[in-house]
């Protein structure tokens, strides 16, 4: 089954997935999250998808989030369309496989995630 990596190019993590993925012959399709940024839609069926609020996908170490956003109290409908505005701030990366996702991190879980 193909592999859906919602990536950011600049991430060490995300290339690292991506490197395991192509080593291990799993096919995968990159959705750049900077170029190609998730609507507010997409995010929310990410989350679905990952079983997760909006909070467990926040990168609170990003500059941007300590400048911005660190000393606020949004709602998750807030965080949703600021993540949609800011990808830099969604946690990299994430699989997705059919309706199951998964952040793919630590590199260990995503074989589990593979095989499963």
């Amino acid at each position: 089954m193909l592999v859906k990596v919602l990536h950011n190019g600049n991430c060490s993590k995300s290339n690292a997935v991506l490197e395991y993925l192509d080593e291990n012959g799993v096919p995968f399709e990159i959705i750049n999250m900077v170029d190609d940024p998730l609507s507010v839609l997409e995010i929310r069926t990410v989350l679905k998808k990952l079983n997760q609020s909006v909070f467990h996908i926040i990168r609170k170490t990003e500059k941007l989030y300590m400048e911005k956003f660190a000393t606020h109290n949004y709602s998750e409908d807030e965080w949703i369309k600021i993540l949609s505005e800011n990808p830099s701030l969604i946690q990299r990366p994430i699989l997705i496989k059919g309706s199951v996702a998964m952040l793919g991190r630590p590199i260990e879980n995503v074989k589990f995630f593979i095989e499963k």
